[in-house]
């Protein structure tokens, strides 16, 4: 298979350096020749850049030339030379300039759909669709969260903006976002091309704004998160951030009228971890008895089953993912439940929607925008600051061994679909699953209190299980320090 440029690779210079690649592959559309014209122009500047800068290492006929450059002279305009390609090779320079890398022809998954990039031709596969275009609009439909400034002031702080530390909070309510576009207005949604909007996707994006009011914002998961080490102006890990998510769910189900006008997320919200060893080292367990108790609870009891939400936290590695993990990541991006990875490079946290061979294809929160009040009947309001048709992209192998991967099943029959793709791949991973599937809780492990609202109630325990008063709510121990990462 091909595959993309490495990302670290310098651009061209206005010597001998191969010319870059035209066209932004991720913005594909009619307007290539201007998108090359760019890319070309931002290659000039670049060069003419890096010219200035070296021009101080050149013979000393020519720093005759020049005057008396002295050494000192040339060292400083070698080390900004040097700082200068670093920020281009990491990727930021481009950012800036508006640039992206190319998409490679072959396939995409991107949040259980796979995209045919190779040919225009439709696929015989119902599952599948076809086209770089068809890909690029879903992925500029999907809810683009970034850091905002100018906004209320977070308690406990003098801040109005999150730059520089949010970009895990801003990933992580991307990633609810995507949950609640395809609950409520289904995986195949695409943002519309012009106003009025749909007032179901208004009251989504309400639900993110940065302010108190609006139920899923910065404040409030700061707010919740307060146990799990979540302040601002610090940054946290993904373990924490999901449990910050079960706490602030939990906060809305019990004052009624916050979500929606219903005062409850649409959805139960499961955790996924493991036994008492597992959560020491070992792979995090899906229990089918936990999550069906979940739903019975989140419906009072009305229906057996509900929509569900997981989100399974997870350690790959200690300075980065075990290769032998990436295979496994990959394949979860074409499970049709999936809503991808909380998860970037270490400390800048990014939203991951696909990969494309061994790069992931992600969403970057680290974008500052103005804040935006949404108004709840504007359908003509103006959302472009809420969608990113640029595609950035990394390699598997540099992400963050820290993350979390989540799932949305819709119905029962969708969770029996995940817990069969997912026990698949666990028996195929050769003895180190992401996480594990099984039917019911064993003596001495584990189990859910749902006094709480989070979990399973303690009737019907077994008397040889973990007491409830052991428990912190949400089928973990206490002693939960070790995971903040």
């Amino acid at each position: 298979m091909t595959s993309l440029p490495e990302k670290g690779a310098t651009p061209p210079s206005s010597s001998s350096s191969p010319s870059p690649r035209q066209g932004d592959a991720a913005r594909a559309s009619s307007s290539a020749p201007e998108e090359q014209k760019k890319d070309s122009g931002s290659t000039s500047v670049l060069s003419g850049v890096f010219t200035i800068f070296d021009s101080g290492q050149g013979s000393s006929s020519t720093a005759a030339a020049c005057g008396n450059r002295s050494p000192k002279h040339a060292s400083v305009s070698y080390a900004w030379s040097r700082v200068l390609r670093r920020i281009v090779g990491d990727g930021s320079m481009w950012r800036f300039l508006g640039c992206a890398r190319a998409l490679t022809a072959s396939d995409v998954w991107f949040l259980g759909k796979c995209y045919k990039l190779s040919s225009e031709e439709s696929s015989s596969d119902s599952d599948s669709d076809s086209g770089r275009a068809a890909f690029l609009e879903d992925f500029s439909s999907r809810i683009w969260i970034t850091y905002r400034k100018g906004f209320d002031v977070i308690s406990d702080s003098t801040l109005t903006t999150d730059v520089g530390w949010g970009c895990m909070v801003r990933s992580s309510q991307m990633l609810v976002a995507q949950a609640l576009i395809s609950h409520y207005l289904g995986r195949s949604w695409r943002k519309p091309s012009q106003n009025p909007c749909d007032p179901e996707y208004i009251r989504i994006l309400r639900l993110f704004g940065d302010s108190k009011v609006s139920a899923f914002s910065i404040h409030n998961l700061l707010q919740a998160g307060k146990s799990y080490g979540l302040a601002a102006g610090s940054w946290v890990g993904p373990y924490a951030m999901c449990r910050t998510w079960q706490t602030l769910i939990r906060t809305n189900r019990e004052q009624p009228g916050v979500i929606n006008g219903n005062g409850s997320f649409p959805m139960a919200l499961y955790v996924v971890s493991g036994d008492e060893d597992g959560e020491r080292g070992g792979a995090p367990v899906v229990c089918i008895d936990v999550a069906a108790q979940l739903c019975h609870d989140f419906n009072k009891d009305q229906s057996a089953w509900s929509p569900i939400l997981l989100l399974v936290p997870l350690v790959l590695g200690l300075d980065k993912v075990n290769p032998r993990y990436i295979p496994l990541l990959k394949e979860t991006f074409t499970f049709p439940q999936s809503l991808g990875i909380l998860g970037g490079k270490p400390g800048a946290s990014t939203y991951i929607a696909g990969v494309q061979d061994d790069r992931a294809l992600y969403l970057d929160p680290h974008e500052v925008q103005q804040a935006v009040n949404i108004a709840p009947d504007n359908l003509e309001a103006d959302m472009s600051s809420y969608h990113c048709s640029t595609v950035r992209d990394m390699a598997l192998d540099l992400i963050d061994p820290s993350l979390a991967i989540g799932f949305y099943c819709r119905d029962k029959d969708d969770f029996n679909d995940f817990c069969s793709r997912a026990s698949e791949l666990a028996v195929n991973a050769n003895g180190a699953p992401l996480f594990t599937v099984v039917q019911s809780v064993q003596p001495s492990k584990q189990m859910y209190d749902q006094h709480d609202g989070s979990g399973c109630s303690g009737e019907g325990v077994d008397d040889n299980m973990m007491g409830v008063e052991d428990l912190d709510g949400s089928g973990e121990t206490g002693e939960d320090e070790w995971q903040i990462l």
